[in-house]
């Protein structure tokens, strides 16, 4: 499997022929969304879905499916695209891919701001399980050999991140969610989290595929 990181949430994985991509927001390259086959949407933030990239995307790609959380499902009524529901707990086929959805909230960014649905998706891969958690540290009942692990939001610190790794237990880690960091601020990040996640971290830049 071929897993291509583009700036702050957004991932690309190709696998058999098949392309999936998860939250394509504001921040992330149009092109994340070439060829497509499904979309994954962990929540409504603009930088974790842009309406006017999939808009595009489903433009050119008539048989584009697009997977979220009902809340969500229920503000993409106008995208040309088959849009389905997913609950946590769910398994589903996309783009020839087994997914699994967890968690089910957004982590608090604010006592007085009203938390929002949040989904964490668990993709089958031939070297184990990749996991996306969206906004928040939702730890899935399952084995995780690739995180990707959010390392800079107004609802995060350092050490929860730390501690959201140790506690997912993967084989590696990478940095999702990290365009918000200065270059300096992503070296003393990724200091850290190599010294103490308790697996193997990288910080990938733009583009990056593994």
């Amino acid at each position: 499997m071929r897993i291509t990181k583009y700036t702050h949430a957004c991932l690309r994985l190709e696998h058999s022929g098949g392309v999936l991509v998860i939250d394509p927001g504001v921040f992330s390259e149009a092109e994340a969304l070439d060829g497509a086959d499904a979309v994954l949407i962990t929540h409504e933030h603009m930088d974790h879905v842009d309406l006017d990239k999939l808009r595009a995307a489903a433009a050119h790609q008539p048989a584009l499916t697009v997977h979220t959380h009902p809340d969500v499902e229920a503000q993409l009524t106008d995208l040309d695209a088959d849009v389905f529901a997913v609950n946590p707990g769910d398994i589903f086929v996309a783009a020839g891919m087994t997914v699994r959805a967890h968690g089910g909230r957004h982590a608090v960014i604010h006592p007085d701001i009203p938390r929002i649905v949040n989904l964490g998706f668990a993709i089958d891969a031939p070297d184990g399980a990749i996991y996306h958690p969206g906004d928040s540290f939702h730890v899935p009942d399952e084995e995780i050999a690739t995180l990707f692990v959010p390392v800079s939001a107004p609802w995060l610190k350092l050490a929860e991140a730390i501690d959201f790794a140790r506690a997912v237990g993967p084989e590696r880690a990478f940095a999702l969610h990290d365009s918000l960091l200065v270059d300096v601020g992503q070296q003393m990040v990724t200091g850290h989290m190599t010294r103490l996640s308790g697996t193997h971290y990288e910080h990938l830049e733009p583009g990056t595929t593994i």
